[in-house]
């Protein structure tokens, strides 16, 4: 991260969730600006992992109705215990366990880290249980880093032509976490991938699902994100602040 979006992200710190929702959203309308495009094609995602319902209660009465978490068991522990706050979703963005698969589908209205045909199958085997659908989104390892989840880019189209008997899954396109870097190359890179990957998906008939989301972007980059076509940003700190050094 550069010294300027460190500064940025330093500064959260001082306000409040109201004012950084404002704030974040104010650099999301004035990149479309810049750039050419319709805030209103740019769905701001709070990533609300590791903070607790208060925060989410903020951001919620800033205007936020849905939110991000990594860990399904965060997930269902905070939707239990805002249970009677309305309209409120969860879109779960990390690395899916088998073993969490029914939770998933009991709490997330959409899931934005599909990369395997067994969680597919898995997935769409508790959907028809609950007689429901759900929203997917592709992960894609677009910075090619071993340690990263998600399928390398030229295994996408192999994989989503796999995905036709799924027809509780919606395919709604991609999502992707480009390499931490303070080169700006690097990081465009990911997304220029990214960008190029969701035509190819666009221009693929056979490919079950649309392909128009692209869900890219976070604290430090998604300002840079928005200028190649992302659809969704996932801002946390941005939003809530540093996160507490220890997690479970």
């Amino acid at each position: 991260m550069s010294e300027a979006l460190t500064a940025k992200a330093g500064s959260v710190a001082i306000m409040g969730v109201a004012e950084n929702m404002t704030a974040v959203r104010a650099r999301i309308d004035q990149t479309c600006g810049r750039v050419g495009r319709d805030p209103g094609g740019v769905r701001l995602i709070p990533v609300s992992k590791t903070f607790g319902p208060e925060l989410i209660k903020e951001a919620y009465a800033a205007g936020a109705r849905i939110f991000g978490e990594n860990r399904v068991q965060e997930a269902v522990q905070k939707a239990a215990a805002l249970a009677d706050v309305p309209d409120l979703a969860w879109a779960i963005i990390g690395h899916l366990q088998s073993n969490k698969v029914k939770q998933a589908v009991e709490v997330a209205s959409e899931f934005q880290a599909l990369d395997s045909i067994k969680i597919a199958e898995a997935l769409d085997r508790r959907l028809q249980q609950a007689s429901r659908s759900l929203d997917v989104l592709i992960q894609v390892n677009s910075s090619d880093e071993p340690q990263k989840y998600g399928l390398p880019p030229d295994k996408i189209e192999e994989f989503v032509l796999q995905l036709k008997p799924f027809s509780s899954i919606r395919v709604r396109g991609l999502m992707t976490l480009a390499v931490l870097s303070d080169e700006q190359s690097a990081v465009a890179a990911c997304f220029m991938r990214m960008r190029t990957l969701q035509q190819r998906l666009l221009d693929l008939d056979q490919a079950p699902g649309s392909y128009d989301e692209l869900s890219m972007g976070m604290s430090g980059d998604f300002e840079l994100a928005i200028e190649y076509g992302a659809t969704t940003v996932r801002v946390g700190q941005a939003i809530f602040g540093p996160r507490p050094l220890k997690q479970d």
